[in-house]
């Protein structure tokens, strides 16, 4: 399965008044994988929105399961675990390390200009499953 990988420094506004990652932080975390994923498979969201096309997240999964703190770093891990008619679930991971701090499954929805669903372009689905 095709997967992008990011790395991200943790800042002390990541984080709550203990020291560690805000639990909420992960969304935006893994936000930016999507958003990388996309564009390393040449799909850039300002020239869909162009398009009158956007990806909005309909359901997050997440598990948390080992802290990250100030000053570490991480690694971001996106992938698709299946593509649908007019979604697409990403399986997203966040590793310190070789240790697995939180896995998400987020499903994400195409939708038009007036946030209706719609079909996933062809042209995107192709470029998803070239890469799998």
């Amino acid at each position: 399965m095709n997967k992008n990988i990011i790395k991200k420094k943790i800042y002390y506004h990541d984080t709550d008044a203990g020291g560690v990652v805000y639990y909420a932080n992960y969304l935006k975390y893994f936000e930016e994988g999507r958003t990388q994923y996309f564009e390393t498979k040449g799909i850039f969201t300002e020239e869909l929105l162009k398009e009158g096309i956007a990806f909005v997240v309909a359901k997050a999964e997440i598990e948390y399961k080992k802290p990250v703190r100030y000053k570490e770093s991480i690694d971001i891990i996106t992938g698709i675990e299946e593509i649908r008619n007019s979604s697409v679930v990403f399986y997203q991971e966040v590793f310190k390390g070789k240790n697995l701090c939180c896995r998400a499954r987020i499903v994400v929805v195409c939708v038009n200009k007036n946030m209706k669903p719609i079909r996933i372009p062809e042209q995107i689905k192709k470029l998803w499953r070239a890469l799998e």
